[in-house]
């Protein structure tokens, strides 16, 4: 993975950019009221995430906690969420990360639980997702669950968390936020093969690594 730091990015545009996709979240089903946070690093040493409790498409000014990277609340909402962990350890494992995103899709968590793996289908599921990391179920804001997770990060930049959500990661919240959609949207097309009883589709990236990046 890169090791570039991400350019820093004001508060306000922080917040601007994470109230918008709280509600581009819901609306596109990836998840449900407050299931679900997501960060901005604001610095080498800070970050923005949403506030305990909040629901995603209910945003505002107030709905956001800023934190360092050694996990002391320094700003905004006096409770984060109890995923800040994962945020945190994101963004340790991965200095290039400049947002986290995580969501509870349906069909991802779904085909996690039956052991399918999410078939990359398209080119721009082969090119955004690229691979996908997998962690066993922890409790939610445990010290295991941020751990495993960040350490699957080191690798990809889209994991499903068993029984519980996924987490992607990019350089900027739009790029996070396109990650999410497009795994969950392999993921849905993988259901939906099964469905209609096929298992045995062959796509041309997974023999042939390159075009991932085509």
């Amino acid at each position: 993975m890169p090791n570039s730091a991400p350019r820093p990015t004001a508060h306000h545009d922080a917040v601007r950019q994470l109230i918008r996709a709280g509600g581009e979240i819901v609306d596109s089903g990836l998840a449900l009221a407050s299931a679900g946070n997501l960060s901005v690093r604001l610095d080498d040493d800070r970050f923005v995430v949403s506030a305990s409790g909040t629901w995603l498409n209910r945003f505002d000014e107030d709905s956001f906690t800023v934190m360092t990277l050694a996990g002391d609340v320094v700003g905004g909402a006096p409770r984060p969420s109890s995923e800040w962990k994962l945020h945190q350890r994101a963004y340790l494992a991965r200095p290039d990360v400049g947002s986290v995103v995580h969501v509870h899709p349906a069909h991802a968590i779904l085909l996690d639980a039956m052991r399918v793996p999410v078939r990359l289908i398209t080119l721009d599921h082969a090119f955004y997702v690229a691979s996908v990391g997998r962690t066993p179920y922890y409790p939610n804001g445990s010290d295991e669950l941020a751990d495993t997770a960040a350490e699957q990060l080191r690798t990809h930049n889209c994991l499903i968390m068993g029984n519980h959500g996924s987490t992607t990661v990019g350089d900027d919240l739009d790029m996070a936020l396109r990650r999410a959609l497009n795994l969950e949207n392999a993921a849905e097309m993988t259901y939906r093969a099964l469905v209609a009883g096929r298992d045995d589709l062959d796509f041309p990236w997974e023999s042939e690594p390159h075009l991932h990046h085509a």
